[in-house]
């Protein structure tokens, strides 16, 4: 996999998305067609961190990518009992968890209470953090778990009809996006469309103008350093890398983004549970979707560790994650 084994890297870090945990029997997804395994998705979680505890070199810290518990959690009344759950897991060890947010975050916690929780890694880490404006309550930072590495943790949610108010103005545009294209009165099913338009729908959402302002001046910062960034989000964005239905609302002006800076290496996200890998051929920048544990039979895993070394990330796949290199493309002189 690797052409340089013996290669000591810069730090290790572990990936993991879509744990979706909820103390239920087994059931199947919206459409009924995929089962999934809501109990035993605990016991894939201590298996992933086994790994990472007995690993010769110990992860710096590990992106867990959204979805933490299951919505269903809600209707039984069990959202901050199975949190709890979850995060005990992660306490097992002493490696710092960045926590990204997606829609099941929303379905069990208004974003007022999210901010105050243990999923607010701003607030949990000792690590420095550079955080986004807090318009709006956004919750999108940057860290840096190494000299001339950067990752940038983004809020795929910041506009929803998903944590927000029904009165509230973010609610009222939010409607206002999704309803352009999806007139169905549940709007967790798709607009009747091919293709990306299929994205509008209530389990989705999209970047404010505010979000990607920010990330456009951290990623002009890290350019005129000469930093490699990660990028990591619950929603992909690249429409080669998942399903098109999992897409962001406005992937297509985060990709404007992206390809405008020299310094993004990799975009990391979650959401569809099938995972799926594309490599921009404009940009060299790897975008990965992390398959999801929930859908992971017991027998079976679905969690990585990624090595980074100066020209190359190198992730370590288990079970349903596939091995992989990421090569870095040459930054302009």
């Amino acid at each position: 996999m690797d052409d340089h084994p013996r290669e000591t890297p810069l730090f290790t870090f572990g990936v993991i998305a879509d744990i979706q945990y909820a103390d239920i029997d087994d059931g199947y997804n919206y459409s009924c067609t995929r089962r999934r395994y809501y109990r035993s998705s605990l016991q894939l979680l201590r298996n992933a961190q086994k790994s990472w505890s007995e690993s010769a070199v110990q992860p710096e810290f590990i992106l867990q990518l959204g979805d933490i518990i299951d919505g269903f959690n809600k209707g039984h009344d069990a959202s901050d009992r199975a949190l709890d759950t979850v995060l005990r897991e992660f306490s097992s060890s002493p490696v710092e968890v960045h926590h990204v947010w997606g829609n099941h975050e929303f379905y069990n916690f208004s974003r007022s209470a999210l901010l105050c929780s243990k999923l607010n890694s701003t607030l949990h880490t000792e690590r420095c953090l550079s955080e986004a404006p807090s318009a709006n309550e956004l919750y999108a930072y940057q860290f840096s778990p190494f000299p001339g590495f950067t990752f940038v943790v983004l809020d795929a949610y910041d506009v929803s009809l998903l944590g927000r108010e029904k009165s509230s103005e973010q609610y009222s545009d939010a409607m206002g996006v999704i309803r352009r294209y999806n007139n169905n009165e549940d709007l967790n099913c798709p607009p009747v469309f091919n293709g990306p338009l299929q994205r509008f729908t209530m389990f989705n959402g999209a970047f404010s103008k505010d979000q990607l302002d920010w990330l456009d001046s951290v990623l002009s910062s890290a350019d005129d350093k000469r930093e490699r960034v990660t990028i990591v989000s619950h929603l992909p964005v690249h429409p080669c890398s998942t399903d098109e239905i999992c897409l962001s609302w406005n992937f297509d002006e985060l990709l404007a983004i992206i390809q405008s800076h020299s310094s993004v290496v990799c975009f990391m996200a979650g959401h569809d549970h099938d995972g799926g890998y594309y490599q921009d051929k404009d940009t060299g920048v790897h975008h990965l979707t992390l398959a999801g544990v929930i859908e992971t039979p017991p027998d079976s895993n679905a969690f990585g560790t990624v090595s980074v070394y100066k020209d190359r990330m190198v992730l370590e796949g288990n079970g349903r994650i596939t091995d992989q290199v990421f090569l870095f493309q040459s930054q302009p002189e």
